[in-house]
């Protein structure tokens, strides 16, 4: 057992502990640039630092400090995830959009790996590989042909593990087994995003801090931007707010569900019991319907474990509990460890569950990542940025806007139940694991 003594739980995120939010100084606003960006996260500084480069004047607003919202409160795990499987993808998108849409997955992760080594980012990237555990019996069997498939189709080293060798790679007996890929990594998101500032800043865009963007307006062949601190005309506008978007853009609102995802973080852990709970040090993911994240902090100190809080407004102790339940239940020699900080962000889910590049009135948007951000924000960003650049911007995810949430307007009244519904579902896998 596992027993450190109980402080309170700081709301803050851990990331945050090793690399502070920063707060910009303010400075005038510019009547007018080449391109105005909409939030200033991992989407918005990939942007501007692809349009800056290119010589263009570029601002950036974000009513937060740089990277507040999820950018700097995600697991920072490299999945690249998409949520439908490819026969889904291809029952909706047709077979040659959907292979392309997997295919693009593979690209994102490999340009993101690229940027990492050749803006010299230090973000305690590590290209450790992921598990993904099956929650039920049944699951084995689908995680090893995905790992089968994953590996004649884009020769990404991935494999089944048998439940008889699955303690080689996470000591855990809860899962069935389940598969390895090695194309996936972890970084310090908050690292990784102070370091996407400095580039950006380096690269000579003009970011605005703190500062709301209150509505955008077409004038003439460009926009009126409004924000807290003047108005601002643009030729060009890309908005990457994501899981933030705010009632100064309602049609897009509209389409992006923002829901909370809560990690939780252990106290220090001896070294022997980590090497026995992941000895790989290894991403893991499952095959739950509500399904959960983890990962070793970038030291290998801490368990870091994440999954969807379930909530809409204020804030309750209950979805620390669960994780907390669920962790010790994973490895009931952590019953007794305390946890440190607990924190949520907010994912964007869309009607596809297919991250999204599209243009509404000329202007750009890049968003509804599903709770896979790190590798796709940032490769919608540069896609977006490549477009209004008259360069190949092409990607499989730039089609259609995602369709309206019918009855929704900000607020997902509708999740409460959704979650119920998903819980329902999980419990009749805990059935079938228990009977297994």
């Amino acid at each position: 057992m596992a027993t450190t003594a109980q402080r309170p739980i700081s709301p803050d995120p851990y990331w945050w502990e090793a690399a502070p939010l920063r707060r910009l100084e303010q400075v005038p606003v510019a009547p007018s640039a080449d391109v105005v960006i909409v939030g200033a996260g991992y989407t918005g500084l990939s942007a501007a630092i692809t349009l800056a480069r290119a010589g263009r004047s570029v601002l950036v607003f974000d009513k937060q400090r740089p990277g507040e919202g999820a950018s700097s409160r995600n697991g920072g795990i490299t999945s690249g995830n998409l949520r439908p499987s490819l026969a889904a993808m291809t029952r909706k998108f047709g077979e040659e959009r959907a292979k392309a849409i997997l295919a693009e997955s593979k690209a994102a992760r490999e340009d993101l790996y690229r940027f990492i080594a050749d803006e010299k980012i230090e973000c305690d990237f590590k290209l450790v590989g992921r598990f993904a555990g099956a929650a039920a019996p049944g699951d084995y069997e689908g995680l090893a042909r995905d790992a089968d498939y994953l590996r004649k189709t884009f020769g990404i080293e991935a494999y089944a593990v048998p439940r008889g060798e699955q303690r080689d790679v996470l000591g855990t007996d809860y899962y069935y087994g389940g598969n390895v890929r090695m194309d996936i990594g972890g970084l310090h998101p908050g690292k990784f995003l102070a370091e996407m500032l400095r580039v950006a800043l380096s690269a000579g865009a003009t970011l605005h801090a703190e500062t709301a963007v209150l509505g955008i307006a077409r004038d003439g062949d460009g926009y009126e931007v409004s924000t807290a601190r003047g108005k601002v005309r643009a030729r060009h506008v890309v908005v990457g707010t994501n899981g933030y978007t705010d009632g100064s853009d309602r049609w897009l609102r509209r389409r992006l569900v923002p829901i909370r995802s809560r990690i939780i973080a252990t106290a220090p852990i001896s070294p022997n019991l980590m090497g026995e709970l992941m000895p790989r040090r290894m991403m893991v993911s499952d095959t739950r319907n509500l399904s959960y994240y983890y990962r070793p902090s970038p030291d290998g100190t801490r368990i870091l474990f994440g999954g969807r809080d379930g909530t809409v407004a204020g804030e309750t102790d209950a979805p620390t509990k669960r994780l907390r339940h669920m962790l010790v239940e994973l490895f009931p020699e952590l019953d007794g460890i305390a946890i440190t900080h607990s924190w949520y962000g907010y994912v964007a889910m869309n009607r596809d569950m297919v991250p999204r590049i599209f243009s509404r009135d000329g202007m750009r948007y890049a968003a509804g990542y599903c709770g896979s951000g790190v590798v796709w924000a940032r490769w919608a960003g540069r896609k977006a940025a490549l477009q209004v650049l008259g360069e190949d911007g092409s990607s499989a995810l730039d089609f259609r806007p995602p369709a309206a949430v019918p009855f929704f307007n900000g607020t997902p009244w509708f999740l409460p139940p959704y979650m119920a519904w998903l819980t329902t579902q999980d419990r009749l896998k805990d059935r079938q694991r228990q009977g297994g």
